[in-house]
């Protein structure tokens, strides 16, 4: 449906590169049938955190919270550097997002540039209100490849509902700059994303939020589910209608996820995560770092990836995934490779 960001991500995928996702789903596939694990290459995708500083207070997220256990701070391009330079050979798709807000990070463009150059495909989140004219020139002209925009409203009330502190015109703004810059600089990329967490308060709005986007000529709209910390007793913002829920009511009277949680993820095989401070955790459900594997400013990435610590938490997965707490409220992924 969305051809033309398809075609920006293939341009990434080489022959090394292709061969590599090749090596990592068998040696998937042979670690799920021994039940021990086993890895052969590197992943294809990262998620790198740029901040964990955010000018928002949502509730449900530990960056808009302050309720990190880890240090705050920004990271450095010298560490970006380090990852890309050891793993461009295999590496097709980096995430400049983790948690906070990434146009916090001054060196955020520089890094995306890097990248770029690698001929690796680029994704970041914000919530738009750093999205001036300023940062949106210098957004397409570091070659990002895809932007989504968090936006939980369609006006400042039903916004404000979520995105604490924050500030709808502004997003709608910042979203008109980016679109006037594309035009202007004749770009193709970034593709446009509004992101859409559907809660209570906002899910009667699905509809206004469908043709503001056809309005603002945005390429996709996503309509995203909310992970919830507390939800085995319910959640204020949890969302009458179950389409957009991630969670089902029991018999008892308490919620539960309504996929199953199988004892494996491939995500454990094709992708990391790596935080402001260089440290490597294994999953994007990890939002405060518990389960660190490693860190780049003591070893490379391929000694942690394939170090003992990683393979015993690889192997955890693979005998009882019910038993990591990360992996408890995990709603991603993991039914399609059952």
């Amino acid at each position: 449906m969305y051809l033309k960001d398809n075609i920006e991500l293939f341009r990434s995928f080489t022959f090394y590169r292709m061969l590599n996702i090749f090596k990592l789903y068998l040696s998937f596939i042979f670690s799920r049938i021994t039940k021990k694990s086993f890895v052969l290459g590197t992943p294809f995708a990262l998620s790198i955190e740029p901040t964990t500083t955010c000018n928002l207070g949502c509730p449900e997220c530990p960056s808009g919270l302050r309720q990190f256990t880890r240090k705050t701070g920004n990271l450095t391009p010298e560490i970006n550097k380090k990852i890309i330079d050891e793993l461009k050979n295999n590496l097709t798709y980096i995430n400049y997002y983790f948690q906070g807000e990434p146009y916090i990070n001054r060196h955020l463009f520089e890094m995306i540039k890097y990248a770029n150059q690698n001929n690796i495909y680029c994704s970041t989140s914000t919530n738009g209100h750093f999205l001036t004219d300023k940062n949106c020139k210098k957004t397409i002209e570091s070659g990002l490849q895809r932007l989504i925009i968090s936006i939980d409203g369609v006006d400042q009330k039903s916004y404000e509902n979520y995105r604490i502190n924050g500030d709808f015109s502004k997003v709608i703004t910042g979203t008109k700059n980016i679109i006037k810059w594309k035009e202007k600089l004749k770009s193709q990329t970034p593709h446009i994303i509004f992101q859409f967490l559907v809660v209570k308060t906002n899910e009667h709005l699905i509809e206004d939020i469908k043709s503001l986007s056809k309005s603002l000529k945005i390429n996709e709209l996503r309509l995203k589910t909310a992970q919830f910390y507390e939800f085995k007793k319910g959640n204020p913002l949890m969302p009458t209608n179950d389409q957009y829920s991630r969670y089902k009511l029991k018999e008892d009277g308490e919620y539960e996820l309504k996929n199953k949680l199988y004892n494996h993820c491939w995500r454990m095989w094709s992708s990391a995560v790596v935080t402001v401070n260089g440290e490597i955790v294994p999953c994007c459900f990890d939002k405060d770092a518990v389960n660190k594997i490693g860190s780049l400013h003591t070893d490379k990435f391929k000694t942690i990836w394939n170090s003992q610590s990683y393979n015993k938490f690889r192997s955890l997965i693979l005998k009882g995934r019910n038993e990591i707490e990360i992996c408890k409220n995990c709603s991603e992924g993991s039914k399609v490779w059952a």
